[in-house]
């Protein structure tokens, strides 16, 4: 919100400077985020009247201009501008007067000088000449009531500032500049200047039947009819000022006057062609398939969930927000229905939004506007209306006022030692009670407590804190001590059998992995392709439509990089995220870090596309694949044994997809992309992912203290023959867990052999088997030398083992 200084000040006017009054603002919670002046430095620049205007005899597009600035005699100046002509009033830059800087940041200086043969004794200026404006079609027109000669600066008062405030969603009954007044007033304790609104009497019976079927979207509704109105009346040079100070422009006389009040008092409203109303107004809800055409000419779709004004044949206005083109003003408008009202936060908040705009009435309803001065303001109206479009015919009608269901505010009781201990300095009873009279509040003292009815404006107080806050910035945040804190302080120590997330991300870093950042709200599709989530936690209000549900998987966030970096022509990507994801979980409830209903777990998930490695002098690339990103995995959890075994999912391969478990528990999945979703996202070839539980992932085992062996471990290999269904894990497990009879330090698989097609036999092997080559390490537990008995004895037993659990045979 902005507003010039000035305004501010003829509602409130501390003996403060400028910057003061924006610090004291900025300290009541009130932040000035800018302040910015009026028009930039220029001197010696007063008001002229043009009273003669001849054309230049040397130069088509040029007069010779007479010019009264004050100065006892005509200046003669010569001006190129197309509205130079006799009678108007315009700014006249005297000779020595300094026009704000250029583009070479140095002023510019007005000399005598002589244009085509004819003296220039000044300059006659356009508004982007003066930085008022970047209007450069033709000299400034000045009010004619204006005094010839009067310095130019206080003419149009640019001697001032305006003020650009950044306020918080609470803060709605400061989106005016009474508003702000009012809270200046309680701050500095200024006196508050509050004009009286006199009424208009009304000189005709004329009412508008207007019916209020929904007290839940509208709790008042007033209004008045005005006939004869001049709406071509221009809008009076002061007003246009102070809406322009406001970052407003200039509409209609109408138009503007309904803005104005708006910055004036915060009350939006709203102003029909009565012509154009067919029967009587309905204040209700809109039905489905409803049209409504606004003012910004936009044609928007209408449900039960938007409020709605109607008349006897259509939809008029879309409540609270905007009005509707049908019954919009025009310059042959002769008769007009003036409309203020209360509309609930809550049917405003959203609706806007829903359609891509946004305006300033809604953001002014949807946080709370005054119900209890809806006449008053259209008292104010009625009379710039009158005195801006009235004609002698001009007649107006009694202020029909319905109020079918008000606010009730509940009273809110502050404790004083509860203040005390929240803002953390001693207060007394009389402190708090003397900042509810600075703001307004009527309250009631008990024993230790202060009780606030809050007013009709005050949407904000509610509960407790909201009181101790107003005592706090009232008092000032200033004016709190500085105290050390009393709570020892107690340094938290990781266990070194935990690491953290950063040792996570720099492993990662370290296998070549770059680290991306992503949303946690992602496209719905994504959840339902790639992470099988049919019922994934939905966004009440999404930034963007296809970012509408929170992500139950970081694999989708990968595949957007990977598809944004294929794109730009990027052959070989490595990335990873640590993030959370949202699972719908009822066992879970609210707490200081949880929301009830909500699984919110740590992953990390990593994405290879591309080359395995970067092309060396060899020449030669070799596609990554799964086992690319299972030694990724397995390098990330080491030294914690990985277990990986076939399963699906989603997102991946059916054949090229393994989970990943470690101590018998499952903690992600490593994959290749679906060919589906290869396609459909458009890529070459298909990247490998996995993703993993980061509490998993961050468990790091103790290292164990050992006496180093004093005898070298024992090699032998083995070859069994087995059936082609039998997979490595099975192999392991079943070496693993044979009776050796020593300690068995390493199992390794390093050769796999399948005779071709009809030469099973000469190989000693049937059909549908293979042969798997093993290497076993051995050694004695105790330090002891393996005698070959006792190696013959541990290969007899893992032979035996594999025969009995496997069906294996030795290969001949």
């Amino acid at each position: 919100m902005q507003f010039p200084e000035s305004w501010l000040r003829s509602f409130c006017n501390p003996p403060l400077s400028t910057q003061a009054l924006a610090d004291t603002l900025t300290m009541g919670g009130f932040e000035v985020e800018s302040l910015r002046p009026v028009a930039p430095p220029f001197t010696r620049i007063v008001v002229g009247e043009i009273r003669q205007a001849q054309q230049h005899p040397n130069a088509d597009r040029l007069r010779v201009c007479q010019v009264d600035a004050g100065q006892g005699a005509l200046l003669n100046i010569v001006c190129g501008a197309p509205n130079a002509r006799v009678g108007i009033k315009v700014p006249c830059a005297l000779v020595g007067a300094e026009l704000p800087p250029g583009e070479d940041g140095k002023p510019f200086v007005i000399k005598v000088g002589k244009l085509r043969g004819v003296e220039s004794q000044g300059m006659l200026c356009s508004a982007r000449e003066l930085g008022l404006s970047d209007d450069h079609g033709g000299l400034l027109e000045l009010a004619a009531g204006l005094p010839v000669g009067q310095d130019l600066r206080a003419a149009l008062q640019l001697d001032d500032t305006v003020f650009e405030l950044k306020l918080t969603p609470n803060l709605g009954h400061a989106l005016s500049v009474y508003g702000v007044a009012r809270e200046l007033a309680a701050l500095t304790g200024a006196p508050l200047q509050t004009p009286a609104i006199a009424p208009v009497p009304a000189s005709m019976a004329e009412l508008l039947p207007v019916t209020v079927s929904a007290p839940d979207l509208c709790g008042r509704f007033s209004g008045r009819v005005i006939r004869h109105v001049d709406t071509r009346a221009a809008t009076p040079a002061w007003m246009v000022d102070r809406l322009a100070r406001c970052g407003q422009r200039s509409v209609t006389a109408l138009v503007d006057i309904s803005n104005y009040v708006m910055f004036e008092y915060g009350r939006p409203s709203h102003i029909f062609d009565l012509d154009k109303i067919h029967g009587g107004l309905d204040v209700r809800w809109g039905r489905k398939g409803e049209q409504l055409k606004l003012l910004n000419g936009n044609t928007v779709e209408l449900d039960e969930s938007v409020g709605v004004i109607a008349d006897a044949q259509a939809v008029e206005s879309l409540a609270g927000i905007m009005g509707g083109d049908a019954t919009a003003v025009s310059d042959d408008t002769q008769s007009i229905y003036v409309e203020a009202a209360f509309w609930w936060p809550d049917a405003v908040a959203g609706r806007s939004r829903r359609y891509n705009f946004a305006t300033d009435a809604g953001h002014r309803f949807e946080r709370g506007v005054d119900p209890s001065l809806t006449v008053a303001h259209i008292e104010r109206i009625t009379q710039l209306i009158i005195d801006i479009c009235g004609t002698p015919q001009t007649q107006c009608g009694p202020i029909d006022d319905q109020q079918p269901k008000l606010p009730a505010p509940a009273p809110v009781t502050l404790r004083v030692a509860r203040a005390a201990k929240v803002i953390g300095m001693p207060l007394t009873q009389a402190q708090c009670a003397n900042v509810m009279r600075r703001l307004g509040l009527a309250f009631v003292e008990g024993e230790g407590t202060v009780t606030v009815a809050p007013p009709a404006y005050r949407f904000d107080l509610r509960i407790e804190e909201d009181l101790i806050e107003e005592v706090a910035r009232i008092i000032g945040y200033q004016q709190l001590p500085e105290t050390a804190p009393l709570a020892p302080i107690v340094p938290r120590t990781r266990s070194e059998s935990r690491r953290s997330a950063f040792d996570v991300r720099h492993a990662l870093a370290d296998l070549g992995y770059l680290e991306t950042i992503n949303f946690s709200f992602v496209d719905e599709a994504w959840e339902r392709d790639l992470a099988g989530n049919a019922d994934p936690v939905r966004l009440l209000n999404p930034i963007a439509s296809q970012m509408n549900v929170m992500r139950s998987s970081l694999l989708g966030s990968l595949l957007d990089v990977l598809k944004h970096n294929v794109d730009r022509r990027a052959s070989r990507l490595r990335v990873f995220e640590v993030g959370r994801v949202f699972l719908r979980d009822a066992s879970v409830t609210t707490t200081d870090h949880s929301v009830r209903g909500v699984n919110q777990p740590l992953r990390v998930a990593g994405l290879i596309h591309g080359p395995a490695q970067r092309q060396g002098w060899g020449g030669v690339e070799r596609p990554a694949d799964f086992y690319d990103a299972k030694g990724d995995v397995q390098a990330l959890l080491a030294p914690r044994p990985a277990r990986f075994e076939r399963a699906e999912h989603p997102a991946l391969h059916p054949g090229r997809c393994a989970s990943v478990a470690v101590d018998g528990q499952l903690i992600g999945h490593v994959g290749e992309l679906h060919p589906r979703w290869r396609q459909a996202w458009g890529l070459s070839h298909a990247p490998v992912l996995f993703e993993l539980d980061l509490q998993a992932v961050l468990q790091r085992p103790m290292p164990v203290l050992a006496a180093l062996p004093r005898q070298l471990p024992v090699e032998r290999d083995l070859a069994v023959v087995v059936a082609e269904g039998v997979t490595h894990e099975q192999l392991q497990q079943c070496v693993r867990g044979a009776a050796v009879g020593a300690r068995l330090l390493d199992v390794t698989l390093f050769d796999i052999y399948r005779p071709k097609p009809g030469t099973e036999t000469a190989a000693g092997m049937a059909a549908g088997e293979k042969s798997m080559a093993l290497r076993l390490v051995l050694d004695d537990a105790e330090g002891q030398s393996l005698t070959d008995e006792r190696i013959d004895a541990a290969v007899g037993a893992v032979l035996a083992a594999l025969q009995a659990q496997l069906g294996a045979r030795l290969r001949a």
